[in-house]
């Protein structure tokens, strides 16, 4: 495992004197002694990408106050169970979506929110393009069971952590052109992940997913299942 003190060490720095980073460390693929061990080390939050995955390790850890976040992409059957077991998602692209999600949390807690922005047109990533982000945060205020914080995106991958700066600065630019928009909670800018997450801290980013750079290398899922 690599050092949880190391990654929140280099989000100081990168963030350069503004108020702390969010880390969200992501566990999918990993267990619940690897996700109870880096909760020992001071991480409590932890992101999911699979229901059935995650649902377990919740189990496995209740009442040590951690707090999850689903940042997969959302399938409409699933979006009640994951509207009632998370505290963040990370991912709403789709109005429908964000109406199951409000319709899940009756008798909750309002569920904390971020719309998925595809910042680079990717045919094979969900998000909605910035262009149609507008009407879909108009949407998303009117249900009052969701708590609207910001916007999140994966851009590209690139060969080097560098290259993806000019996405951080137009996300950058999109959350700061929708703020008035997104309401009074707008305060979350969830981009970065493990070989890019200093840049992105220094462009803005106000949270980050870290998986590889916590947990060391991912087992593949299927393996994962298996151990």
């Amino acid at each position: 495992m690599v050092s949880v003190a190391a990654v929140q060490a280099n989000l100081r720095r990168a963030a350069a004197g503004r108020a702390g980073v969010r880390l969200v460390a992501v566990s999918k693929t990993r267990s619940a002694a690897e996700v109870a061990a880096v909760a020992t080390a001071g991480v409590t939050d932890f992101g999911e990408n699979y229901l059935q995955e995650a649902l377990p390790k919740m189990q496995a850890l209740a009442g040590r106050g951690l707090v999850w976040h689903f940042i997969g992409a959302i399938q409409s059957n699933k979006a009640r169970d994951i509207g009632r077991h998370f505290q963040w998602v990370h991912s709403v692209d789709r109005l429908g979506v964000a109406q199951r999600l409000h319709r899940a949390r009756d008798g909750l807690a309002p569920l904390n929110v971020c719309v998925q922005v595809n910042i680079d047109g990717e045919g094979s990533k969900a998000g909605v393009a910035p262009e149609a982000l507008g009407p879909l945060l108009e949407g998303i205020r009117e249900l009052d069971q969701l708590r609207l914080r910001g916007l999140m995106a994966l851009p590209a991958q690139r060969e080097q952590a560098a290259a993806t700066r000019p996405s951080f600065k137009r996300m950058v630019a999109l959350f700061e052109a929708h703020r008035a928009a997104g309401g009074a909670l707008w305060d979350t800018l969830s981009m970065g992940m493990s070989e890019d997450y200093v840049e992105a801290v220094a462009a803005g980013a106000t949270c980050v997913r870290i998986g590889t750079a916590i947990f060391g290398p991912r087992l593949p899922r299927h393996a994962a299942a298996r151990s």
